[in-house]
C-alpha cells in the first residue's frame, strides 16, 4: 500500500492549506486514516484522524482550527488547515490503517511527509 500526500507549502500566519493524501494498492478496507506531524527533535504527534465510519480525533492544539474528512470511495483522506499558527510548521505525514485484499492481513502504511511552513 503506497500513500501519496501533497498540499505542502508555506503560508503566512492567519492562513489556511489544505493537505490530500491517497492510498494505491492492494486494498481491502481502510480502517482508519489520520495525519501526524513532525518537527526536529519531537516525536511524531497525532494531529488528527478519522475512522471509516466518519468518527473524529483532534489534537487539542488544532480543535477548532484543522477539519478532517475522507472519502472512502477514493481511498482519500484531507486536512483542512485554517488559522494556521508558526508553532504548526511541520512535516505533516498521513497515515492508513487497514486489510490487504486477498489474504485479509493488517497493513500500517505511511505517506512521505510534505512540508507545512507557517510564517510569523
Amino acid at each position: 500500500v503506497q500513500l501519496q500526500a501533497s498540499g505542502g507549502g508555506l503560508v503566512q500566519a492567519g492562513g489556511s492549506l489544505r493537505l490530500s493524501c491517497t492510498a494505491s494498492g492492494n486494498i481491502f478496507s481502510i480502517n482508519v486514516m489520520g495525519w501526524y506531524r513532525q518537527t526536529p527533535g519531537k516525536s511524531r504527534e497525532l494531529v488528527a484522524d478519522i475512522m471509516a465510519g466518519s468518527n473524529t480525533n483532534y489534537a487539542d492544539s488544532v480543535k477548532g482550527r484543522f477539519t478532517i474528512s475522507r472519502d472512502n470511495a477514493k481511498n482519500t483522506v484531507n486536512l483542512q488547515l485554517n488559522s494556521l499558527k508558526p508553532e504548526d510548521t511541520a512535516v505533516y505525514y498521513c497515515k492508513a490503517v487497514g486489510m490487504y485484499s486477498g489474504n485479509f492481513r493488517h497493513f500500517n502504511a505511511w505517506g512521505q511527509g510534505t512540508l507545512v511552513t507557517v510564517s510569523s
